[in-house]
């Protein structure tokens, strides 16, 4: 996530950010530590508790500070524990130094050396873990970063704070899949450094080694980010020769440096990167004051800007589509962290707009990226879901991995999103009803289906009934046709039909409308509600078809 987002996110970081009365009134009195250490073990494990004294930890080896982030640890019982990968320091003489720990806390003294994770056996298990969708560990997530495919994998950065539920500290956490479906979190990719915090960027393989970084046989991945500052956002590049497992910062950070003249503002910030083969250069898409600019490279070090569009906020995209899946006829699509996308034309310098703004979704979706090189040409979504986890060790989510497609309405041509096909892999129980009159409420014909995931595929025939829908474990979806509202969103039906693709987890609720011409999504906690489904029309609509599958998590080993 970055400094500025839309107003809802903006509320909710106000809330977790805001300091504690007692941090902010306490009078305790607080002083510097030192613990000296021989570094032996895979991780440090810390103790956490929500809202207690931040406290400023690093640690030094040889006089260089090599980790410095701000955490919250706690003064007695910890609340959870959280854990910093030491492995690469393994055998060194190091110095945890902590400022601002209160006196007679014992956090600090808590911190310890071992080869597994504290707790690592109870996650994935707490009560609000989603459980088809991607939440870190232990900490804050937010933007997907990077999303790139290589050899086999999709790999999947994020905005991350390992250190705590709160924003902050921002690095580049780390996950990889070979289906999209079952994630394995890896160690952080990116640390804070002298230029500032990790913000968010995007990732590539350079298969000609256009870059110069390839050390061996594997192909080189390069990543684009932005280091960011109180006083300056810059963006810089790393890389990494082992499938992404360790990264290497270019030592001439940054490749993009001061732009305050030209943004009107410091805020500059969220590198897309791609490869453009009409003119063979690497392009970067980049938020600028009020808009997207775009750069061109031969080499992902050096940068020329080109061009400049206004109309966007944050974590821009921008990539090509087949219209109806006709290679021969294709367009160009642009947008910003909201989603809210033009259709166009891109020339590799400059970008045309032909139509809009368009918007596909309303809900928690934020800052989507697509990932680059996937291997069957699909244009594949993941944003950030904003539900937040109150209690846990981990806060916030990924949505649900998405194909976009462009197709040909009777409003012109408009960006479609499905969820992934991989999503029938998780299938376990299936029930069916067809050509059923749904008249007032009813729950008789789904009783027995008590499931906690579900994924739910049901098509409505508008015939008398104004107001229809289903209620989903005591989630209310409805389909106002006087007012063409779904939800309070408007859904034009589409020869008299409403189709709806619905995605329920234990904390969010997705909804896929008109084979995505529309896409909802929301926080919803199903987790103490009656596992119960319910049709209703307020008089009277033919369900023509209602297919519903229980779902596994994909946690299960």
């Amino acid at each position: 996530m970055n400094k500025l987002m839309s107003l809802l996110s903006a509320v909710l970081l106000l809330m977790v950010n805001q300091p504690s009365p007692k941090a902010e009134n306490s009078v305790t009195a607080t002083e510097t530590r030192n613990r000296e250490l021989v570094l032996t073990a895979h991780y440090l494990n810390l103790p956490v508790t929500h809202d207690t004294l931040m406290q400023k930890v690093s640690l030094v080896i040889d006089g260089k500070t090599v980790r410095e982030f701000n955490i919250e640890l706690s003064e007695g019982t910890p609340g959870f524990w959280v854990f910093m990968d030491i492995s690469s320091f393994k055998g060194k003489r190091a110095v945890l130094h902590a400022e601002h720990v209160p006196t007679g806390s014992r956090g600090f003294d808590m911190i310890f050396q071992d080869d597994s994770i504290k707790d690592e056996d109870t996650f994935y298990t707490e009560k609000l873990r989603p459980q088809f969708h991607f939440s870190s560990r232990c900490g804050w997530n937010n933007d997907p970063n990077g999303l790139v495919y290589n050899d086999g994998e999709y790999h999947l950065f994020y905005q991350h704070n390992p250190y705590g539920w709160k924003w902050g500290n921002m690095h580049w956490g780390h996950a990889v899949s070979s289906d999209l479906i079952h994630w394995t979190e890896l160690s952080d990719a990116l640390y804070p450094d002298r230029h500032g915090t990790m913000f968010s960027g995007s990732a590539v393989v350079d298969h000609a080694n256009s870059s110069g970084f390839q050390k061996g046989a594997d192909k080189v991945m390069v990543a684009a980010y932005t280091a960011d500052s109180p006083e300056l956002e810059v963006q810089c590049i790393a890389y990494s020769n082992d499938r992404g497992r360790t990264w290497e910062k270019y030592v001439k950070n940054p490749v993009i440096g001061d732009r305050h003249e030209f943004a009107g503002s410091h805020h500059t910030r969220d590198p897309k990167v791609f490869w453009h083969e009409p003119t063979r250069k690497w392009i970067m898409v980049l938020f600028e004051g009020t808009g997207n600019s775009i750069f061109t490279s031969d080499d992902l070090k050096d940068w020329k800007y080109e061009s400049h569009i206004n109309g966007f906020w944050e974590c821009p995209e921008l990539f090509e589509l087949p219209v109806d899946g006709d290679p021969s006829r294709k367009k160009w699509i642009m947008y910003g962290a909201s989603g809210t996308y033009m259709i166009g034309n891109f020339d590799g310098k400059i970008f045309t707009m032909e139509s809009g703004k368009h918007y596909y979704h309303q809900g928690i979706l934020y800052a989507a990226q697509t990932y680059n090189d996937t291997p069957d040409g699909r244009r594949i979504q993941i944003g950030w879901g904003r539900v937040s986890s109150p209690g846990m060790r981990f806060n916030q989510m990924m949505t649900f991995p998405s194909e976009l497609t462009l197709r040909s309405t009777n409003e012109g041509i408009r960006l479609f999103i499905e969820p992934i096909r991989e999503l029938a892999t998780l299938h376990t129980k299936a029930y069916s009803l067809n050509n059923t009159m749904i008249r007032g409420e009813n729950r008789d014909l789904l009783s027995g289906i008590e499931a906690e995931l579900l994924h739910i595929i049901a098509e409505f025939e508008i015939r008398t009934g104004v107001n229809f829908g289903l209620v989903v474990n005591g989630y209310r979806i409805q389909y106002d046709m006087n007012n063409n509202r779904l939800n309070d969103v408007f859904l034009s039906p589409e020869d008299n039909i409403i189709y709806l693709e619905i995605l329920v987890d234990r904390t969010s609720v997705e909804i896929y409308a008109n084979h995505g011409r529309l896409y909802l999504s929301e926080a919803f906690n199903t987790v103490d509600n009656p596992k119960q489904l319910e049709l209703f029309s307020h008089e009277e609509i033919l369900l023509k078809n209602i297919e519903i599958y229980e779902l596994k998590p994909i946690w299960e080993r």
